[in-house]
């Protein structure tokens, strides 16, 4: 059965996992830049803002990057005080011009200091496959140790030390780390295995992995994420969070 099931999995990453899955997916804003620091900061914009529709998602990212000139590197580093007024107009769901202008002030804080966006992800690493606990919790924390962090911004930054699945966050560093050449997936971040990352999951993936019983827990929180994730483990201990092409690309385009 676990055979069957790992090959039925394994056919379905093959299919979703090529540059087509780019065209109707947030990552397609990513891949709009080849500067690294280009590629952090649009991908981290896109994966934060990354609930709803895909298609609004996208359309949203891209309002965003046109504020940056399309080049976010560039202007996080570089910009006046002045350039910051569109953003005072930019809202998708309940990410608000706050929550906008606090990213880009920390953003901005960062990487005036540091070269890439890895560094704040990798506070506290190590080889332990269970790190990923660790490690968005001292992001968490280092992403809002600063006084000018409005309270509101808070619930857009998830953490298991709260229970929740952190998927946002959790595909965010699976287009970071995850290098297969396949053309989806940057591969640009090289502390963190791609062993220790946790599969992304959101309502498709939930869906399509509890009716092939690789989750059991009635509820959706870090557990959750946990189960599934060990659950993938055993077809692939050394890249576990490719599955989450064949359980999304099930979710959202075939009936299961």
């Amino acid at each position: 059965m676990i055979e069957n099931l790992k090959a039925f999995l394994e056919e379905k990453v093959a299919f979703y996992n090529n540059p087509d899955f780019i065209l109707l997916d947030p990552v397609s804003i990513p891949h709009r830049f080849s500067k690294k620091q280009d590629i952090e900061i649009a991908g981290f914009f896109s994966a934060i803002l990354a609930w709803g529709q895909r298609k609004t998602i996208i359309n949203k990212c891209l309002e965003l990057m046109e504020m940056m000139d399309n080049a976010p590197h560039d202007f996080i580093l570089n910009h006046a005080e002045n350039d910051l007024k569109p953003f005072l107009k930019f809202k998708h769901r309940t990410f608000n011009d706050i929550d906008t202008l606090y990213f880009l002030h920390f953003l901005s804080a960062f990487y005036k200091k540091n070269e890439s966006l890895e560094i704040a992800f990798t506070k506290g690493y190590s080889e332990d496959k269970n790190v990923m606990y660790d490690l968005l919790i001292n992001f968490r924390q280092f992403f809002f140790n600063d006084p000018l962090a409005p309270r509101r911004t808070t619930k857009h930054i998830a953490t298991p030390a709260r229970k929740a699945a952190c998927k946002r966050i959790n595909m965010f560093l699976r287009w970071m780390v995850r290098n297969d050449d396949n053309g989806v997936d940057f591969g640009i971040w090289k502390t963190i295995n791609p062993s220790q990352l946790i599969c992304p999951c959101d309502v498709h993936v939930d869906r399509v992995a509890r009716k092939l019983g690789l989750i059991t827990r009635k509820q959706t929180d870090w557990l959750t994420a946990i189960e599934l994730t060990e659950n993938l483990r055993k077809f692939d201990a050394d890249d576990p969070v490719k599955y989450d092409f064949a359980l999304f690309g099930l979710g959202v385009e075939e009936r299961l």
